[in-house]
């Protein structure tokens, strides 16, 4: 009879005690019991985590269907991070016990690895990069799924591509990662900047360049305002309005936003600057952007994705030199 009592846990019925079984097998039974249930909430709590984590991916991917990103823009972003995830190796975190004590390991492939190693650290920043790029990924799809047809356009494929900068007679800069992590940003202090144009703790000299560096930021892209920029034929050097870095190609692109009203002078210098940029080596329009805002046509932030988006497909259909390798 008392056997029969416990016939509800299926399985585990054959540990009940039987009879004049003695208080420690019961103690044994419960046990047992209380383990499995255990493991059971654990594994609960893994998949509602999982479905949480998908659930801030599919919120984030909500918050960016509205925006617009362009074809060619998007489709080197989604080919980007594909290319990225093929390459970095999966990496797992576990977590062992070693004479009582919880050890924390990497496992990658059928390696495992101390997180407090170098070799470690290195293959925990290569998963939080993984991790961020598996979002991105499901992020981009849901836009591209929302506003395009079709697959991703494969001819917008990453690589590194080699554009430089004339600064002096005999010498050329990559416009690289590298060079563009030399830059000072915000590093005009020759002209006093008015407070009224104030976005993520830079002041801008107009409600233009606000608005340029609010859609940089909003694409993801990462830019320098007003660095110093030394350019081949000039004395020293000056700040160009925006300087930004496409990670998909590794390369940079200038961008000189001119204020025109309609002033003669104004209209010289901003002669001045374009030949100084060609003279420097950048091309127009795929080295370098130009947006103007005038009295009569004042400037559209519209009008940005369109040469951004020239300039980077532009820049990926460069055909790859000889000898180098793609991202």
């Amino acid at each position: 009879m008392r056997a029969a009592s416990f016939s509800c846990v299926g399985r585990y019925a054959s540990l009940v005690p039987h009879g004049n079984s003695s208080i420690l097998s019961l103690k044994r039974f419960w046990a047992v019991f209380a383990l499995f249930g255990l493991s059971v909430f654990v594994v609960f709590c893994r998949i509602c985590s999982h479905k949480t984590d998908k659930a801030v991916v599919y919120n984030r991917g909500m918050e960016y269907l509205d925006r617009y990103i362009p074809k060619e823009y998007l489709a080197l972003k989604i080919n980007f991070c594909k290319r990225r995830l093929e390459q970095l190796p999966k990496v797992k975190l576990c977590e062992y016990y070693v004479s009582g004590v919880a050890v924390k390991r990497l496992m990658v492939g059928k390696h495992r690895y101390n997180l407090a190693s170098a070799t470690g650290q290195k293959y925990y920043a290569i998963g939080i990069e993984r991790k961020k790029r598996e979002q991105q990924l499901q992020i981009y799809l849901a836009i591209w799924d929302s506003h395009y047809k079709g697959e991703p356009l494969t001819e917008c494929a990453p690589h590194k591509i080699t554009r430089t900068l004339r600064v002096s007679t005999d010498k050329c800069v990559i416009l690289n990662k590298a060079f563009f992590d030399s830059l000072e940003n915000d590093a005009n202090k020759d002209h006093p900047k008015y407070s009224n144009y104030f976005f993520n703790g830079i002041y801008y000299r107009s409600a233009a360049e606000r608005d340029i560096a609010i859609f940089y930021t909003e694409m993801g892209i990462p830019f320098k305002y007003e660095p110093n920029i030394t350019l081949f034929g000039l004395n020293k050097p000056i700040h160009t309005d925006f300087v930004i870095y496409i990670e998909e190609l590794d390369t940079c692109i200038f961008h000189e936003h001119f204020g025109m009203k309609d002033s003669s002078d104004y209209l010289r210098t901003t002669k001045v600057k374009y030949g100084n940029y060609t003279n420097a080596g950048l091309i127009p329009e795929l080295d370098i952007l130009f947006t103007h805002d005038v009295e009569d046509m004042p400037f559209d932030i519209r009008y940005l994705p369109a040469k951004l988006n020239t300039a980077i497909y532009g820049l990926t259909i460069m055909p790859i030199p000889q000898g180098v390798i793609t991202t």
